[in-house]
């Protein structure tokens, strides 16, 4: 959550000042009266109730036994200018906020998190039956909403239901992976929608080897992000070297994914072997009793969510190397990363600290991003992880060109300040994935360091 440092922005930004200032206030505002609106829509079940009492008084036939949650949607979805069923899945949400989330409703009622935060820790959250560990969840996601976007949050929300409550975590996965399927949808113009359901580990990683193989066809050159050199004049910049191709990476992700499908390699897309030879990455975290098979604590894919046990052995068993993590028993921070190969030791670590670019909001994986000196090497910064982090190009470009500043606090947070003085402080993944549930006893109000 940014806040304003002085009582005046700098002048050349002042009106920028006053028009964030206006558009926070009105999103609270906003927020407040959607809270308003759950609180209306959970009072629906009570109308249910009594109908339905009132027919059972009359004896009614009980195959109209859903009478009146059809008569009272369709009253609501006609005022409201919707569809029933969409009011129907609206009362269901707003039914378990209010009765299993009270305390994020309250923070949506006072303006702290909009709609966005609230789906995120209710849909998350919905499946830790024992009142007690759902609290202790509702907690832990309540503190981290504070400075997270919805995207991240939703994340971070499998992560700490899964680590609130592995056991069902493959049974959950059993069963999604059982509808998993290819569909096809027609749009128009000649135009048709082509979904994969997929479980996660794939799909990602066919997503990420569609990208590198759509920069490779566009620029033969391409290589990944790499440590920059801090210079603000080449940052993002290759010189807008020679386009061999002029498609869009979107449309060259799509003719690749045709091409391979239809012809089994890249045919259509010059050098084959170049191309298959790319392989797609993914991060996967494992729990390391959880790799022996002594635990079911969950493993996690950076960036996404847990995913199943077996998964990850599988993973882990076929894996020519892997990072060895030592993580702090109470903040969850990564302490050291190490292998045999330790010339590449600060890379991997920060890899495992970051997972994705560290703008706030941004979700870009670390492997599309720049290794920043947050001070630059030309101006005495060390190349250290207390002094790196991974930035997107587009945040790297606004880190350097803009008045947008951002330092180290320490433990891998970094603060961002805006060109109106306001600060955004961005904290590791790490810091809410892998914080045991043991560390809320640490704090007199049951929240863990470092929050």
């Amino acid at each position: 959550m940014g806040h304003v440092v002085g009582s005046d922005g700098p002048g050349a930004w002042k009106e920028l000042d006053d028009l964030v200032t206006r558009v926070v206030e009105n999103r609270a505002a906003i927020a407040s009266l959607q809270a308003d609106e759950a609180s209306l829509l959970a009072d629906a079940v009570d109308l249910m109730i009594s109908r339905t009492e009132e027919r059972r008084a009359q004896s009614r036939p009980r195959t109209d036994s859903d009478l009146p949650l059809r008569e009272i949607c369709a009253e609501l979805g006609a005022a409201m200018r919707m569809s029933d069923r969409t009011v129907q899945a609206r009362i269901g949400d707003a039914t378990t906020l209010l009765t299993s989330f009270r305390a994020t409703h309250d923070a949506w009622r006072a303006g702290l998190i909009d709609a966005g935060h609230v789906a995120a820790i209710r849909d998350a959250g919905a499946g830790i039956a024992d009142a007690a560990e759902r609290a202790r969840y509702e907690r832990q996601m309540l503190e981290a909403a504070a400075h997270e976007s919805p995207g991240r949050l939703r994340v971070l929300g499998r992560v700490v239901a899964a680590r609130i409550d592995p056991a069902s975590i493959d049974e959950r996965h059993r069963v999604a992976r059982a509808s998993r399927d290819v569909r096809v949808i027609g749009l128009e113009d000649g135009m048709a929608r082509l979904i994969a359901d997929l479980p996660a580990v794939p799909a990602y990683a066919i997503c990420d080897r569609l990208t590198q193989m759509a920069h490779t066809v566009r620029d033969p050159g391409f290589a990944a992000p790499d440590i920059c050199a801090d210079d603000p004049c080449t940052v993002g910049a290759s010189a807008n070297p020679p386009q061999l191709d002029c498609r869009s990476i979107g449309e060259l992700r799509a003719d690749i994914l045709a091409d391979i499908l239809l012809t089994a390699t890249p045919t259509a897309h010059g050098d084959r072997d170049a191309l298959a030879a790319i392989c797609g990455r993914v991060q996967v975290i494992v729990p390391v009793l959880t790799a022996a098979g002594l635990s079911d604590q969950p493993a996690l894919l950076a960036g996404q969510g847990p995913i199943d046990s077996a998964t990850a052995r599988r993973l882990a068993a076929d894996a020519p190397g892997w990072d060895r993590v030592m993580i702090h028993p109470h903040t969850g921070m990564p302490l050291a990363v190490d292998r045999y190969r330790p010339s590449a030791e600060l890379r991997r670590f920060l890899a495992v600290r970051d997972e994705h670019c560290r703008f706030p909001g941004c979700r870009m994986p670390v492997w599309r991003c720049d290794l920043d000196h947050t001070t630059d090497a030309a101006r005495g910064g060390v190349t250290s992880h207390e002094n790196l982090a991974n930035l997107c190009r587009r945040h790297h470009t606004l880190k350097h060109a803009s008045e947008w500043k951002v330092t180290q606090v320490g433990s891998g947070v970094l603060e961002w300040t805006s060109p109106t003085l306001r600060r955004y402080t961005d904290r590791p993944p790490s810091t809410v994935s892998f914080v045991p549930e043991s560390a809320f006893a640490l704090s007199p109000d049951g929240v863990p360091p470092p929050f």
